[in-house]
């Protein structure tokens, strides 16, 4: 069982999530590029998420998103959901798409933080050595879209979703820079350079250490039944906060462990049915089981 998460609105987050066995079951091509446009914008919409910056890979994707009313967990099971029909339909697949493990959602703390991920996220094809430069990376054009603050279209994919359904016949993902980040020409400004200098560093090493890139082509030429030759990372940390700030982090880490102590006092309390309040961003027995919440503290 998973330790509780505290919601609260007004929160920047990086979602990433991961194919099920790194299979390439995003790889860019124009009906997944589409469906997975308009499974975001979609979601984004219904659940009033504001995205910053994503980035679709082949075998999984990172959103960079400001969740102004609290609404993130149902935003991030209804966008997986339908990516994933969509993508079983489109393969003619029947297993799950995703990997086992739940998503990543990870809280940022600071602006800086914000960006220095938003500029990661941004930059992913670069340092995966698949291309030189964002541009050239045949996914959806999530980066130019954000940087020139113009609106990705998509239409409902037709191999999946009814002509007569409750679906938009077609989603706009707007990206946005939420007030609260700071100034929009200035955050554009810092993430136009970041990339910039993330492909100049990345050029470099490649230099010296002889390593080639993939390249467009090459991406495209991929199945989506294969994956990576390298072996994958195991038994890492999940974090649920970022703050390159040291006190920044610690602040956040009393927080956490303030909101699961308080969560358990009340958890327990509840189970002998004993009155109990639990603490502000309880979600689950708020939405499932009525719990009472203690309201927000200004």
């Amino acid at each position: 069982m998973s330790l509780p998460r505290q919601v609260l609105p007004g929160t920047f987050y990086m979602l990433t999530r991961r194919c099920t066995q790194r299979q390439f079951l995003l790889r860019p091509d124009d009906e997944t590029n589409n469906a997975f446009t308009y499974c975001l914008a979609e979601a984004a919409t219904r659940f009033e998420i504001e995205i910053i910056v994503a980035q679709q890979m082949s075998n999984h994707h990172h959103t960079i998103l400001f969740d102004r009313y609290g609404r993130v967990i149902e935003f991030v099971a209804h966008f997986h959901k339908m990516l994933a029909k969509c993508q079983n339909a489109l393969r003619g697949r029947w297993e799950n798409v995703w990997s086992t493990e739940p998503p990543c959602l990870v809280e940022l703390v600071e602006p800086a933080d914000v960006l220095a991920k938003s500029i990661y996220t941004a930059a992913n094809p670069v340092l995966d050595d698949l291309v030189e430069r964002v541009a050239h990376w045949p996914g959806a054009k999530m980066v130019r879209a954000t940087l020139r603050r113009e609106p990705l279209e998509a239409t409902r994919p037709r191999h999946f979703f009814r002509d007569i359904g409750p679906m938009p016949a077609k989603a706009t993902l707007r990206f946005s820079v939420p007030p609260e980040l700071g100034d929009t020409e200035e955050v554009l400004a810092h993430l136009r350079e970041g990339i910039a200098r993330v492909e100049r560093e990345e050029a470099q090493r490649r230099q010296v250490t002889g390593k080639r890139i993939l390249g467009r082509r090459g991406v495209l030429r991929q199945s989506w039944r294969d994956s990576p030759t390298s072996r994958e990372p195991r038994r890492n940390l999940r974090p649920r906060i970022a703050a390159r700030s040291k006190w920044y982090r610690i602040e956040a880490i009393g927080r956490s462990k303030e909101f699961l102590t308080e969560y358990r006092y009340a958890r327990a309390r509840w189970i002998r049915n004993e009155p109990a309040v639990f603490p502000a961003g309880t979600y689950w027995l708020a939405r499932f089981a009525g719990a009472p919440v203690s309201p927000l503290r200004n």
